[in-house]
C-alpha cells in the first residue's frame, strides 16, 4: 500500500514571543494492496449533522476512494475491485446499516453511496459492529476500516471496547473528522484508530477537503511498503530547535539548529506500521505575526513514493520593543607588544538622553461646594516660529464641602519634555519656550431635562481620579 499517511501537526497554535511548541512528524505504511489483497470497510457518517453539503463532499470523497482503488488493482477496465480486493460501505446515524456487503462491483459500491441521506443521531458503537462483521475471520486479505464522522457518539453504547478488539483481530482502523461544527471528539478518534493516532487520524474543518482526503489515502493504499526513507526537516528561520526526542522508527539527529534528519530503513513492508518523530522548536526572532513553522520538507525513499506533508503555523504574540539609546560606536585600536602604557584620544563624546520635567499647580478660583470639576492642563511648545504639542492631562477634582465657595489648588501635575523633541543639540543648554493652557469647569449640575425622572444608575466598573 505504501505511505498511506503523512502528517505534521504542532502542539498549539499560539505562543508568545519565545514561545516553545512541539512538532510531531507521522507517518503510515501498509504493503502493496496487488500482492496484498485488502478488504476495505468505508463506514460513513450520515447523522443529522450531515445534512446539506458535507454530506455531497462525504459522498464525492467515497466514490473517488472507489474509482482509486479500482485504478489500482487493475479493475478499472470491467468497473470492478481487482487483484482479490473488495470493498464494503456501512453507513450509521441512530444505528447502522451495512449497505453492501464485501463487493467488487464499482457500480454496486456508487449506487449504495449515492444513495445515503442525513437524518438522526451519531451510533459509532453500531457502525464498528457492523464494520467488523462484514469481515470474513478465515479470509487471508488484509482488514481495514475507513471511518468517516463529524461528530460525537450520541446514541448507541461506548464504541470504544468495540474498536479495541477490532484492532485486537488484526483489523487496521482509519478515522477521518470533519470538524467544522466544533463537536468533535478528536480523542474518540484516536483512540479508535490504529497506532499511532497521529499516522491514522485525520482532521479537517473544511467539508471541500473530503474528496482529496479520501482520494489521498486511496492512493497510498495502493502502493507498497517504503524503505530506505530519508526525511529532511528544515524549520523557519524565526526558530530554533531545542531538542529532538528520538522516533519509535528508525533514528533522528540534528544536522544544525534548523535542520533534523530522519531515516528508517522500513516501513510497513509486511503490515501495516506507523512511525512517528516529535521534537520542540523556539521562537527566537523578536517579530509577531502568523507564521509557518517549517520552511521546507522533503522525503524520498526507494519506491519513489510521493509524500506531502501539511504546513502548519503557528501565531506569535511579540511586545512592542524600543531601544531609545543605541550602543556606542566602537573606537579601534592597537596595544603595541612590550609597551606598558598607550594614550589613546577616544573623541568627543555628548550626554544623551536628556530632558525637562515640568511640574507645575493651577488653582481653581470661587469653586462651590458639593460640585466637582473637570480639570484639562495642555503643554505645548514654540520651535521655529511653530507650537508644537508637548501633552495633555485630565483630571476630575473632588467636591469640597466647606460651606461657601472656596480656592481650590490642584498640585503637583508632572510633564516630561525630552530633548529629543528640539531641533537643536544643546541639550539642557539651550533655553525652551513652552507654554500651558488650562481648561476647567462644573461636572455636577441641578439641572434636569425637560420632565426627566430616572434615577441615576452607579456604574459598578466607573473608577473617579483622586488627587
Amino acid at each position: 500500500m505504501g505511505v498511506t499517511f503523512a502528517n505534521k501537526t504542532i502542539s498549539t497554535d499560539q505562543i508568545d514571543c519565545t514561545g516553545t511548541l512541539q512538532v510531531t512528524l507521522a507517518l503510515t505504511a501498509e504493503p502493496d494492496i496487488l500482492t496484498s489483497p485488502t478488504d476495505i470497510v468505508l463506514v460513513l457518517d450520515r447523522s443529522g449533522s450531515m445534512t446539506g453539503q458535507p454530506l455531497q463532499s462525504m459522498k464525492s470523497g467515497a466514490k473517488k476512494f472507489i474509482e482509486v482503488i479500482s485504478q489500482s488493482t487493475g479493475g478499472a477496465t470491467d468497473g470492478t475491485i481487482g487483484s482479490g480486493s473488495r470493498i464494503g460501505i456501512v453507513s450509521f446515524a441512530a444505528s447502522a446499516t451495512a449497505n453492501t456487503q464485501l463487493i467488487t462491483s464499482v457500480a454496486a459500491l456508487d449506487a449504495a453511496v449515492n444513495s445515503l441521506s442525513a437524518g438522526g443521531s451519531t451510533n459509532h458503537a453500531d457502525a464498528f459492529t457492523k464494520a467488523v462483521q462484514l469481515f470474513d475471520a478465515a479470509s487471508p486479505n488484509l482488514k481495514v476500516i475507513v471511518l468517516f464522522t463529524d461528530g460525537n457518539t450520541t446514541a448507541g453504547p461506548n464504541p470504544t471496547p468495540i474498536a479495541l478488539a477490532a484492532k485486537d483481530d488484526g483489523i487496521t482502523i482509519y478515522c477521518i473528522g470533519l470538524d467544522g461544527s466544533g463537536g468533535l471528539d478528536v480523542t474518540a478518534l484516536e483512540t479508535w484508530s490504529s497506532a499511532p493516532p497521529a499516522s491514522y487520524v485525520l482532521i479537517t474543518p473544511d467539508d471541500s477537503e473530503l474528496e482529496q482526503f479520501f482520494a489521498d489515502l486511496a492512493a497510498d493504499i495502493s502502493k507498497p511498503g517504503a524503505t530506505d526513507i530519508v526525511i529532511d526537516e528544515v524549520i523557519h528561520p524565526d526558530f530554533t530547535i531545542s531538542s529532538l526526542l528520538p522516533p519509535d522508527q528508525g533514528s533522528a539527529h540534528m544536522i544544525d539548529a534548523h535542520t533534523i534528519q530522519w531515516t528508517i530503513p522500513e516501513l510497513g513492508v509486511s503490515a501495516s506500521e506507523g512511525a512517528v518523530l516529535q521534537f520542540f522548536i523556539q521562537h527566537t526572532a523578536g517579530t509577531s505575526g502568523t507564521k509557518a513553522v517549517n520552511q521546507s520538507i522533503h522525503y524520498q525513499d526507494a519506491q519513489q513514493n510521493v509524500v506531502q506533508f501539511p504546513d502548519p503555523v503557528v501565531t506569535v504574540t511579540c511586545d512592542t520593543t524600543f531601544a531609545p539609546e543605541p550602543c556606542p560606536t566602537p573606537i579601534d585600536f592597537t596595544i603595541s607588544s612590550c609597551s606598558d602604557a598607550v594614550v589613546i584620544d577616544a573623541g568627543a563624546l555628548s550626554l544623551s538622553s536628556q530632558g525637562s520635567i515640568v511640574q507645575l499647580s493651577v488653582t481653581l478660583r470661587d469653586v462651590c461646594p458639593g460640585k466637582r470639576v473637570a480639570l484639562a492642563v495642555v503643554l505645548s511648545e514654540t520651535v521655529c516660529g511653530n507650537q508644537e504639542p508637548r501633552g495633555l492631562k485630565t483630571f476630575v477634582v473632588p467636591a469640597h464641602q466647606n460651606p461657601a465657595c472656596q480656592d481650590i489648588t490642584v498640585q503637583c501635575i508632572k510633564f516630561i519634555l525630552p530633548d529629543a523633541l528640539n531641533d537643536h543639540t544643546c541639550g539642557l543648554c539651550c533655553p525652551r519656550n513652552i507654554q500651558v493652557q488650562c481648561f476647567a469647569h462644573y461636572i455636577d449640575t441641578d439641572f434636569v431635562c425637560c420632565d426627566s425622572t430616572s434615577p441615576r444608575i452607579a456604574c459598578p466598573c466607573s473608577k473617579e481620579t483622586t488627587l
